[in-house]
């Protein structure tokens, strides 16, 4: 039992390291804030298919990211939340492997556009804001984020053993 615990925090920390390292790559290159948005980081919200400890390991991750690159509170308090609903979604949908990218990219869409809006002040208008976090989300969760998980799968048990 307590291997199976230590265990699962160990993944939950490593899931929230790779997630912020990788934010810091796409902020880096210019990609994990405005408008478009492709954050490479997004790909790992397919990781609750393999284990819950991703669910917690995903949200601390995309706190630490949104503080470490100055993101607005707001964006810290709601971007992280939509992280963490999208995890809970692809947790859930973990029997419907197809469908793991979905309750993230839906995550992000309804909620990204308004928190660019109300706490950056950014002027374009939201079916357009709505269109191009809809499009990077695809990008991040829908494409990399299923190549991922199709790459994770023949090595799933040993990687997530106790899942």
């Amino acid at each position: 039992m307590k291997h199976s615990k230590l265990a699962l925090l160990t993944q939950c920390a490593l899931i929230a390291a790779l997630y912020t390292a990788l934010t810091y790559l796409a902020n880096a290159l210019g990609l994990a804030n405005g408008a478009v948005q492709v954050r490479f980081s997004e790909a790992l919200t397919i990781l609750p298919v393999f284990t819950p400890a991703a669910v917690p390991g995903l949200f601390v991750g995309c706190l630490l990211a949104n503080l470490l690159t100055g993101a607005a509170i707001w964006d810290i308090l709601f971007g992280s939340l939509a992280t963490l609903l999208g995890a809970i979604g692809t947790y859930l949908l973990r029997r419907h492997e197809k469908l793991a990218a979905v309750p993230p990219i839906l995550a992000n869409l309804l909620i990204i556009p308004f928190v660019l809006k109300w706490a950056y002040g950014v002027s374009e208008a939201l079916p357009y804001l709505f269109l191009t976090i809809g499009l990077g989300e695809v990008i991040s969760c829908g494409i990399l984020g299923m190549i991922l998980l199709y790459a994770l799968k023949p090595h799933a048990k040993a990687l997530f053993p106790q899942s």
